[in-house]
């Protein structure tokens, strides 16, 4: 407007030109919302006359997010909005530690039998002395936190760098070096290669503690690389792969089930980084019983309904149904190690929750457009080739071909069917074409989706 000013600040002398374009569309938060949003950008492109109910309250969304009328609204809007862009940026603020003087210190107490209306001598920080090593300073100061760290960190403390690697070793083969993560001491599990742990343990601390480098080792390895395959004359002497004869294949994730397949389907925004939790499809009625407070669950709506699962909104003890059927621990006491199971509500997730409904028909959609000329046949090779890396084997290509026409023949005679199906998800309402093809093809999809393979790690 006429009387703003806009003022920018280069904090570099090495620009020639620079050139500034300002947009009403921009989020408050700094890449948090996306300027141009798909559904903005196509409602906008469409004549005025054209324009469906969905793409007029998309424009409109746009204009009131754009202009703010400050002087029509309400006293204390300005303080009330910039409390809630503080508290839901997402962006971790500095902590900022301040060392105090002794004595004004809480003093803690030796509590003799832990009867704490007793209190014994006063105690002051230290490590066990069992294991601390020669780091810790015996000069009488008292101990802070930077001992600690000096100690962790010390060369001639095998601790962490064992353990930190042995962990690595657990995320990219399903099972530690040492099966028991979180304990290596005389209450863990032996190493079934302990030289192995020993020489990653020393490659971790030499590298300078580089995680990026000790990572690129891993996967790089012969023993990662390998296949996943069961070989016959060691289903009896290592029915577990302790020995590392091939990789070991498992089922993805709680969070990275629904990562691939968004990611399958090309609806996956993970160029999302931070920023508040995003809040997926939900049973409506779920938090029901849930108090102190009551809660409201509101699904997000445009990019945010399809981040990664590392931003799924987790609520204690009424975790998502979806990371609940796939093994996600609640978070009520620390889970170093996940269990897997397989169950029947794990399959009737993949086939009706409406994150992997929306997933299938977007799938559906991309083979469409990559394919739009080609064959069925040749359609289905490139969605198995897309969802699973592989060619089809013999006679899963004609079994999807048969289904293929199966559900096109029945949406064909119901096609109230169909566009019931297309609908499910927010980006359901801007399907067009042909919905009985569209939805025969979704089907399939479902299907491919739904595979053990998809959702499992060789």
């Amino acid at each position: 407007g006429a009387d703003r000013v806009l003022i920018v600040t280069l904090e570099t002398n090495d620009l020639g030109r620079a050139r500034f374009s300002v947009t009403p569309f921009g989020g408050a938060i700094p890449g948090y919302a996306n300027a141009h949003r798909e559904p903005l950008a196509e409602a906008l492109a469409t004549p005025v006359a054209d324009r469906n109910d969905a793409q007029r309250r998309e424009i409109a969304a746009a204009y009131l997010h754009g202009t703010r009328p400050e002087s029509k609204l309400p006293e204390g809007y300005a303080a009330l909005r910039d409390a809630i862009l503080e508290c839901r940026a997402g962006y971790a603020h500095s902590m900022i530690v301040e060392t105090l003087p002794e004595e004004k210190l809480i003093p803690v107490h030796y509590l003799p039998r832990g009867d704490w209306m007793n209190p014994g001598e006063p105690m002051r920080p230290a490590l066990p002395e069992f294991f601390a090593g020669d780091t810790v300073p015996r000069d009488g100061e008292r101990l802070t936190r930077i001992d600690l760290a000096n100690w962790l960190m010390a060369p001639e403390n095998p601790l962490t760098s064992r353990h930190f690697t042995n962990r690595l070793w657990h995320a990219f083969f399903g099972r530690g070096l040492s099966g028991i993560v979180d304990d290596l001491g005389s209450q863990g599990e032996m190493p079934s290669h302990p030289e192995l742990l020993d020489w990653l343990a020393s490659e971790f601390r030499e590298s300078g503690w580089d995680v990026k480098h000790m990572v690129r080792l891993i996967v790089t390895s012969n023993t990662y690389r390998r296949e996943a395959a069961t070989r016959e004359e060691l289903l009896e002497k290592d029915p577990a792969n302790r020995l590392l004869a091939g990789q070991t294949a498992r089922r993805l994730d709680a969070e990275f089930v629904r990562d691939n397949a968004l990611a399958i389907s090309g609806l996956l925004r993970d160029e999302i980084i931070g920023g508040p939790s995003a809040m997926p499809y939900q049973p409506e009625g779920y938090y029901d019983n849930l108090n102190f407070p009551i809660r409201d669950y509101h699904a997000s709506t445009g990019d945010e309904q399809y981040r990664r699962g590392l931003y799924m909104h987790w609520q204690r003890t009424f975790l998502h149904p979806m990371l609940a059927a796939f093994d996600a621990p609640s978070r009520e006491e620390c889970t170093p190690a996940r269990f897997q199971a397989n169950s029947p509500q794990q399959a009737l997730v993949l086939l009706n929750d409406p994150t992997f409904v929306e997933a299938a028909r977007a799938f559906a959609q991309r083979l469409m457009k990559e394919k739009p000329d080609a064959s069925d046949e040749s359609r289905i090779h490139h969605a198995i080739r897309t969802a699973l890396a592989r060619e089809p084997r013999d006679g899963e290509a004609d079994s999807l071909l048969k289904f293929l026409g199966e559900q096109r023949q029945n949406y064909q005679k119901q096609p109230a069917e169909a566009e019931s199906l297309l609908r499910t998800g927010q980006s359901g309402s801007r399907v067009s074409g042909d919905y009985a093809e569209l939805a025969a093809w979704t089907q399939l999809c479902r299907v491919i989706l739904n595979l053990h393979e998809t959702i499992t790690r060789y």
